[in-house]
């Protein structure tokens, strides 16, 4: 099967031109064929059957019963719109509005109401049922477009003129983009305000396209028709939200209410958007909170009145609307507002606009486009119709209505431009289901067919594409933090878009600081700090943190808490620095939540820690110098072990969930002490949140501490720290290794060289293997099963390498970061795009911050 060529306008009009009336399966084909009439006419030439019967422009009959059904019985708004629905278009496919009570599934009183109070109605319905064509001489073009309703009123003797020719249509190229955006500035740059009235944009008109180009016509100055609708009112919008915000109660966020806010021009800071809008002090809130509290106090008039009033709108058709419904004088209530916004997102509220500009056309609606130049946007699954699922739909004749609606509307304009996404969010879009039934070729997506890409230009020399002429500046990179190098790594366009794009307070950020801001005062006054002190500290924190959770979370939250402060003082008490002597004083890092509220300074250089080390590319801060060689960091989150903190740290390859907090502190306070072993602890203090309210809390457990050798593992696999780690493993590989002795191991390991590999089977299977364990067993009595030994050995080595660090370990880190550095510094000089891949190849996707800003193709 292939694409049936449309008989073009003109075609069409010559072929009818002699007929007194003309009938077509839609409004603007009968208007094209109009404004080619040549001769003066009398009366009706080309219209709808619709029009005809109806003798008026066709009404929204759907609206208009649903109207008169609410006013006259007491059903739920919802079964009055099922069943009006059901009616008209049973109605339509089979002739008559009785018809549906032959169907005994869905017959109701509902449905019986609705079938009686119609047949008294004179809608557009009744029009056609009772109608029949008086006219001498009747053309009707594309028949086979015509619901059985419509056919009721053609005439015995009528000429039927075909929409389409026998040959085919050669569909254009369609255009791919990388983007939405790249399409809507593909439009933007062949329309001006002068050109409008020529170009039409067909798409469907539920998707982000549509919200899209309209805000772009908006903003160039380029007139538009046929776009939004009464709903899509700004306005509407937010009344409708401001009344739902009065009803979800006490776990409204500020971004619930934040259309309103919008229209009322406040910009409240992206920062509150989680907290619970009746929790946060927010001056700015205040009318929209105590609005919300009074709510079940106004009727809907009265409501949107005081909306009037605050955002300055005058919404006079709103209010009218509200009337025709009957609820204008009603209080508002949750049902009623449900009830409503069910009546305003159903049915089309007319709305009074220029017909002049660029025609928005609805990719499901519109049959007929007749403008010079038109763009097909998307073409992709949306556009396909849902067939009816309902008994007295015929499907097979409604899908050929259907798909010969998509091919006249595919082929209208003089000029044809398909603009087209081939992925979206890394997965491959699917051309309209029509396609498959009308062309031959085997396809997924659109690249697979006739298609020419369209990239955005990067600024590289491969691409061919020349850098703009902005006399900036790029800001140059000297360090980056762990967690910038974190985002980094696992993709750079995340990090990119983190830089620029603001995010919302998390209750675990909060927390967290809170817990941070918590151990830091406590190291500097642990005096200050009693029973009395630490409940009001878990009060300060339920109080701080409150706009953030759920009001039933406050139990759970304030005992987990109390714990996890009672964890970070057990901590300090028994385990904190012991001298502060080694360091130079330093001042503090920021405020300090507890020392304002305690009033009392902090000044201890053991706490929070800044440095910015440039000559390695890095800064951070230090939560505790513990000792001379030895760092730790608070967590809130879970622990880790010690071979995850290693193996997230790792370079070649990244992990993909890195973390480099470990290595990049330990690089630079190695700095600080070289030549020295050095410690880092991770203090998860609610790791044992469940065994201290089960009275088996270790505090042990909660520590995982890594540790950085300043020398090579190799040196260190002929250790007395390696050989003692030997005398505390495995049975055979301890008496193996008593029996032969330091001196003897340093010697044999000092000629051998230990395999980079940390694959348990190419380590056993090394020259290595073999070599240590034929000397081992040489020098061993046969007493012991020194090939079990040595296996055991070479495995409890490997471990060790897989749970610290070691010197040429944080030299690839280093290595690793002054490149990241360099890419990063180039990207923002504009050398290339940021890459959605990192280091690590395909992102972790559940570590990415900006997935929707993630638009993939190619990976660029």
């Amino acid at each position: 099967m292939s694409i049936q060529r449309a008989k073009p306008v003109d075609q069409l009009y010559r072929a009818v031109a002699d007929y007194d009336v003309v009938l077509t399966p839609d409004a603007p084909l009968a208007s094209a064929i109009n404004r080619r009439v040549d001769v003066p006419q009398f009366g009706t030439f080309a219209t709808t059957p619709r029009r005809l019967a109806a003798g008026r422009r066709e009404q929204a009959e759907d609206r208009t019963a649903f109207l008169e059904v609410i006013e006259r019985t007491d059903h739920d708004w919802q079964s009055i719109s099922y069943a009006v629905g059901n009616v008209l278009q049973c109605w339509e496919h089979q002739g008559t509005a009785e018809s549906i009570l032959e169907y005994d599934r869905y017959v109701d009183g509902e449905t019986s109401d609705v079938v009686e109070i119609m047949a008294e109605l004179q809608s557009t319905s009744q029009s056609l049922t009772e109608y029949t064509v008086d006219a001498e001489s009747l053309a009707v073009v594309g028949e086979q477009q015509l619901t059985t309703l419509e056919r009721n009123i053609l005439p015995d003797e009528y000429d039927r003129i075909d929409l389409f020719t026998e040959g085919t249509f050669d569909y254009p190229q369609f255009n791919i983009f990388d983007s939405s955006a790249d399409i809507i500035d593909a439009i933007l740059d062949t329309i001006t305000a002068e050109t409008a009235n020529n170009v039409a944009v067909v798409l469907d008109a539920n998707s982000r396209y549509s919200s899209l180009i309209q805000a772009a016509f908006d903003a160039a100055g380029v007139p538009y028709y046929g776009g939004p609708g009464f709903i899509d009112d700004p306005h509407h919008r937010a009344f409708l939200n401001l009344c739902r915000a009065g009803f979800r109660g006490g776990e409204t966020t500020v971004a619930d209410v934040k259309p309103v806010l919008t229209q009322m021009g406040i910009d409240v800071p992206i920062d509150h958007d989680n907290k619970r809008l009746h929790e946060a002090v927010i001056p700015e809130t205040a009318w929209v909170r105590e609005f919300c509290q009074s709510i079940t106090d106004h009727t809907f008039a009265d409501a949107l009145d005081a909306y009037e009033a605050q955002t300055g709108a005058d919404l006079t058709s709103f209010e009218a609307e509200l009337a025709t419904v009957g609820i204008a004088e009603t209080p508002v209530s949750a049902d009623t507002v449900d009830d409503l916004a069910y009546y305003l997102q159903t049915y089309e509220v007319s709305v009074d606009r220029e017909n002049e500009g660029v025609l928005l056309a609805d990719a499901k609606s519109a049959g007929y486009v007749d403008r010079p130049v038109v763009f097909h946007v998307g073409l992709d699954e949306d556009w396909t119709h849902s067939p009816p699922q309902r008994p007295w739909v015929d499907t097979e004749a409604q899908f050929q209505r259907y798909l010969d609606q998509f091919q006249l509307l595919i082929q209208s304009g003089v000029e044809q431009y398909y603009l087209v996404q081939d992925t979206r969010g890394g997965q491959p879009v699917t051309p309209c289901l029509y396609f498959g039934e009308l062309l031959d070729d085997d396809y997924d997506q659109f690249s697979d067919l006739d298609a020419v890409s369209h990239r955005r230009p990067v600024t590289s020399s491969e691409t061919g594409f020349e850098k703009a002429d902005i006399d900036v500046e790029a800001e140059t990179v000297e360090a980056i933090s762990q967690s910038s190098l974190n985002s980094y790594v696992n993709s750079p366009r995340d990090y990119f878009f983190s830089r620029l794009v603001d995010g919302p307070d998390k209750d675990y950020f909060t927390e967290g600081n809170l817990f941070h801001d918590f151990a830091e005062f406590y190291v500097n006054h642990p005096e200050v700090i009693d029973d009395d002190a630490i409940e009001d500290v878990v009060d300060v924190m339920v109080e701080e943190a409150r706009p953030l959770f759920s009001g039933t979370d406050e139990p759970l939250r304030r005992r987990t808490y109390r714990i996890g402060i009672e964890t970070i003082v057990e901590y300090l008490d028994t385990r904190g620095p012991e001298s502060e002597d080694f360091l130079t004083p330093a001042s503090g890092w920021g405020r300090n939540f507890f020392a304002d509220h305690f009033d009392e300074p902090i000044d201890s250089p053991l706490t929070e820690r800044w440095f910015e080390n440039t000559a390695l590319g890095i800064k951070g801060k230090i939560d505790l110098v513990r000792a001379p060689d030895h760092l730790l960091d608070f967590k809130s989150g879970r622990k880790k072990s010690r071979r995850d903190v290693v193996k997230q740290a790792a370079v070649d390859p990244p992990s993909d969930t890195p973390n480099f907090q470990s290595a990049l502190y330990l690089s630079h306070y190695r700095t600080v002490r070289p030549d020295e072993p050095i410690a880092f602890t991770f203090f998860h203090f609610l790791e044992t949140l469940d065994d201290v309210i089960t009275g088996d809390a270790d505090l042990d457990d909660t520590m995982t501490t890594v540790r950085y050798y300043p020398w090579t593992f190799d040196e260190h696999v002929g250790s007395r720290q390696a050989y003692d780690t030997l005398l505390d493993g495995y049975n055979d590989c301890v008496a193996t290794f008593e029996d032969l002795g330091f001196e003897a191991y340093a010697e044999i390991m000092g000629r051998l060289s230990f395999p980079d590999t940390a694959a348990k089977d190419e380590l056993r299977d090394s020259e290595f293997a073999t070599a240590f364990t034929d000397a081992v067993n040489a020098q061993t009595s046969g007493d012991v099963d020194a090939e079990k030994g040595c296996d055991q050995a070479i495995r409890a080595l490997n471990g060790v390498r897989k749970k610290a660090f070691f010197q040429e370990g944080l030299d690839a880190v280093e290595q690793f970061v002054t490149e990241s550095i360099e890419e990063l510094i180039a990207y923002r000089r504009g050398d290339d795009r940021f890459p959605i891949a990192g280091a690590g190849d395909e992102p972790n996707y559940r570590r990415v911050d900006h997935r929707d800003l993630l638009l993939e193709g190619g990976q660029r």
